[in-house]
């Protein structure tokens, strides 16, 4: 009896922290909505840094989940590494449009920013 009770609560702990895991990375996704929502809007290079850097940092932790597709993949798997490469040139080009801002260059940052939107809606077809 005692094996089954301890059984049954590491289960409930495994998907307790899977649906955890989902839910970071619904939170990392729309702090990369809200910025990219700035960074079109803003014509402060500081509120567009400002919003590329929580965005860099929410790509970056995006990384650490696994999207609910994926769920149950190896790390290792294709689809996984197709996720990271996906989200590594997503920051690549939030450092992109970052060094434009840095320059005071706004409308070049925004005209780059909207290669963000590409990456993002070509990923999302694929894990979404």
């Amino acid at each position: 009896m005692r094996k089954h009770v301890i059984a049954m609560l590491s289960l409930s702990l495994l998907f307790s922290s899977a649906s955890l895991y989902a839910a970071d990375l619904e939170k990392d996704m729309d702090t990369l909505k809200d910025g990219l929502s700035t960074v079109k809007k803003t014509d402060d290079a500081q509120e567009m840094q400002t919003a590329l850097g929580k965005m860099r940092q929410a790509a970056e932790d995006a990384k650490k989940s696994t999207p609910e597709k994926l769920e149950g993949q190896p790390a290792d798997s294709a689809q996984i590494k197709d996720f990271h490469a996906g989200l590594d040139s997503l920051i690549a080009q939030i450092d992109v449009v970052d060094q434009l801002a840095k320059a005071n260059k706004l409308d070049e940052a925004k005209t780059e920013a909207k290669k963000l939107e590409d990456i993002r809606n070509a990923n999302h077809k694929k894990f979404r």
